[in-house]
């Protein structure tokens, strides 16, 4: 099977970073920004949904046969900070629409919420709570299924920018407290505080102004964020990124907090010369590190779970069924059909045998048959029983009309006198055998005797036996049997 890809797509109002990792070790297969700020147009989603595929077919073909991720600039949603009375994912999953509103005191029918549990205890669980407006996320749906492009997840920019730190970054190990990470582009600022005890990060967004000062700005955004810190892990390190290279190092006093720069090129092991395409380093990590979703085999945060379920692995998934369900079908029926022509043909040939060779010596040996009986196994049936007679007449045990022989009537006879001749003192005074009796006259020691021979000539089955009976004057009893055979 071929590897799959993953796409990451950072995505604004009217600006896209997209960024190709592979599979295997996360290497960047390709990467680039697209813009319609010059462009007025009333639907810029669909704009931007068209130049994304467009320039990943130029530029990065391989995307077909990736999973997409969407990430959501902070622009495009809020975030809040809330508490749940349950520390069960489901159930919090279940009553976090409910928490929102009466937290919020406005109605939230149209709008989307993902959420991340910071901690949980016995008193309930602290949320980190993002909502989008529906409209928004279903103009970015339609625009990007349109393209062909159907994201598995939408989630926040600053979840996937805080995936980015995690995987790419690797926070000092010996020292003691948290790092917070401070990134700002062009237009946006981010916080992720990182800590040793617990790997939720606690993120924060904000939006800059071009004429501001983003030395002033960085050291007020890091003292709120120190303050809101809830935690008693401190923190005391920080690390900074500027895209625009404004921030000094000496403007930024009086924090009390070790201070260093990053390189997100260095961490992302990419060379800067490959980020020509792209419009923002922080933007390129925030599309990286939505590329890297699919690394987490914890449940993400994805606002899609609320609106819009991804339905796409399961709608291949039965496509795919259907397919295979079809192709078994004609398999069978083409197997099938094959044997069937096969059995037709040999049943063809069959009947042309019977008819050519087997009919004439058939009919040749069964006299008084004009046809084929219906079954073949009929016809071994009927010859098996004419052969058996011919052997019979052959052998003399019956005649050639099919009744018993005299030689074989005689034989009975004679069997039947050996068997009780030296217990009776039998004498045979007569035997006269015709084809329609057989008679038998003599004298036995006594009427027992004559019994005797009567039951001998019974258990032949030779027919119907008649007799006479009669003592003489020498003691001995006389008798005349005749035998008449069964029709």
């Amino acid at each position: 099977m071929e590897a799959r890809n993953y796409l990451g797509i950072y995505l604004s109002k009217d600006r896209a970073t997209v960024v190709c990792i592979g599979s295997g070790a996360g290497n960047v297969l390709g990467c680039f920004s697209v813009s319609t700020e010059e462009q007025q147009e009333q639907n810029q989603q669909q704009t931007l949904a068209a130049l994304i595929t467009q320039t990943c077919n130029e530029k990065i073909p391989m995307y077909r046969n990736s999973e997409v991720a969407v990430a959501l600039d902070c622009a495009m949603f809020m975030q809040h900070n809330m508490h749940s009375e349950f520390d069960n994912p489901k159930q919090i999953a279940a009553t976090v629409r409910f928490d929102t509103e009466e937290a919020l005191a406005t109605d939230i029918s149209d709008v989307a919420i993902a959420f991340q549990i910071n901690s949980s205890g016995e008193g309930g669980s602290d949320l980190t709570v993002f909502t989008a407006k529906r409209k928004i996320l279903s103009d970015i749906l339609l625009s990007l299924q349109g393209n062909n492009i159907d994201p598995v997840t939408i989630e926040p920019d600053v979840n996937s920018l805080s995936r980015f730190i995690y995987q790419k970054i690797s926070p000092p190990e010996s020292r003691d407290g948290a790092t917070l990470y401070g990134l700002l582009s062009s237009r946006r600022g981010y916080f992720v505080t990182c800590r040793k005890s617990q790997k939720v990060s606690t993120l924060r967004t904000f939006l800059i102004n071009p004429t501001q000062d983003r030395n002033e700005l960085l050291t007020r955004q890091v003292l709120i964020t120190t303050n809101l810190s809830e935690t008693s892990e401190p923190i005391n390190f920080l690390k900074v990124f500027d895209s625009t290279n404004s921030v000094s190092h000496s403007a930024i006093g009086g924090l009390g907090i070790e201070t260093e720069d990053i390189s997100l090129t260095e961490s992302a092991r990419i060379e800067s010369k490959s980020l020509t395409d792209c419009a923002d380093p922080v933007d390129f990590a925030i599309a990286y590190g939505t590329a890297l979703a699919y690394l987490e085999k914890a449940q993400s945060i994805n606002f899609r779970n609320d609106f819009m379920p991804y339905q796409a692995k399961k709608l291949r998934m039965q496509k795919a069924l259907k397919f295979l369900s079809i192709s078994v079908t004609v398999l069978l029926v083409a197997v099938g059909l094959y044997f069937q022509v096969q059995l037709l043909k040999v049943n063809r040939d069959r009947a042309s045998l019977a008819d050519k060779l087997f009919k004439p010596q058939y009919l040749a040996v069964m006299p008084g048959t004009k046809e084929l009986p219906n079954k073949f196994s009929e016809a071994v049936r009927k010859l098996g029983s004419e052969l058996r007679r011919i052997r019979d007449v052959r052998s003399g045990l019956i005649s050639i009309k099919g009744e018993e022989s005299v030689s074989s009537k005689l034989t009975w006879v004679l069997e039947a006198f050996n068997k009780c001749a030296a217990q009776t003192d039998l004498n045979i005074d007569s035997v006269s055998i015709t084809t329609k009796s057989i008679s038998i006259t003599g004298d036995t020691s006594n009427v027992a005797s004559t019994q005797k021979l009567r039951v001998a000539l019974i258990e032949r089955k030779l027919g119907n036996l008649q007799e006479r009976i009669s003592p003489t004057k020498s003691g001995r009893n006389s008798f005349s049997i005749t035998i008449v055979p069964e029709k």
